[in-house]
């Protein structure tokens, strides 16, 4: 029998990036599926603050070299890998000059929510399928962390449908306590539309914020995981009201196990 392949999508990963709960979920879960015998890919930003040298990162130029269009801008796609020993696990990294070699995450000094920050998550999530395509990589399952990975689902689902990679893939969205109080360009969903993604299906982006996006990302995933033991209320309801299967939050000792056997019950509910 084939091994279920599982594709991780974060958006922070300890050791990577300042200690977190969900820094720590995106180091220790994968491992900790495929010690469960599935296969695993593992993805995320390269943020400028990751130290390159130190976590010994390096381009991957079979996969990079592509161009992304967002909003009529040619931006080049650069991957990175770095692995993480211990687990036997390798990390893609995705990188582009113009929105990942700044120092800071999504804020500047003064606290200022980047205005690019809807470029940037367009960018990444459209990075990492560009690259799992490249790889010729079919997932089972796509686990998506936070709200950097929140297009995902709606890409999957709607622009990528018909690719044989992602035709079966079943999507999943974790949702975290990394909610944040601005607004995100008027235009996002101008950026957002790719072929196959329709209006209807950008309805919530009309004045996008952080409840939006995961109610998007919600509309388009086959499930649902509280990854954080608070999660914004008018999420957390939209999320039980969708009557999708959901996984309510997992005490930090058991969560591989729950996650592991959620991700087969999703499997079987084909």
């Amino acid at each position: 029998m084939e091994k279920t392949k599982v594709l991780f999508i974060e958006q922070e990963i300890t050791p990577y990036l300042k200690e977190s709960h969900m820094g720590t979920i995106g180091r220790y879960l994968p491992q900790g599926i495929q010690e469960r015998k599935k296969e695993i890919r593992t993805f995320m930003p390269r943020f400028g603050s990751i130290n390159e040298r130190r976590n010994q990162l390096h381009e991957v130029i079979r996969l990079s070299g592509m161009n992304l269009i967002i909003d009529d801008t040619d931006h080049p796609l650069i991957i990175k890998v770095a692995s993480i020993q211990a687990a036997r696990m390798q990390i893609y990294f995705i990188d582009n000059e113009e929105y990942f070699q700044r120092k800071a995450i999504f804020r500047d000094k003064e606290g200022n929510f980047f205005e690019d920050n809807d470029e940037r998550a367009i960018f990444f999530s459209r990075g990492v399928l560009e690259t799992v395509k490249k790889l010729g990589w079919a997932p089972n399952i796509v686990h998506c962390h936070g709200w950097m990975a929140s297009l995902v689902p709606l890409f999957i689902k709607k622009a990528f449908k018909d690719n044989p990679l992602f035709s079966e893939t079943k999507v999943i969205t974790s949702i975290y306590d990394d909610g944040f109080e601005e607004r995100l360009s008027k235009s996002a969903a101008n950026k957002i539309k790719l072929e196959g993604v329709s209006a209807k299906d950008l309805k919530h982006f009309k004045d996008p914020g952080y409840a939006e996006l995961m109610k998007s990302a919600i509309d388009f995933s086959d499930a649902v995981i509280q990854g954080s033991e608070n999660i914004n209320g008018e999420v957390e309801q939209y999320a039980l009201d969708s009557k999708k299967p959901f996984l309510e939050y997992q005490s930090p000792d058991d969560y591989v196990d729950a996650y592991n056997e959620f991700y087969d019950k999703v499997l079987e509910n084909e």
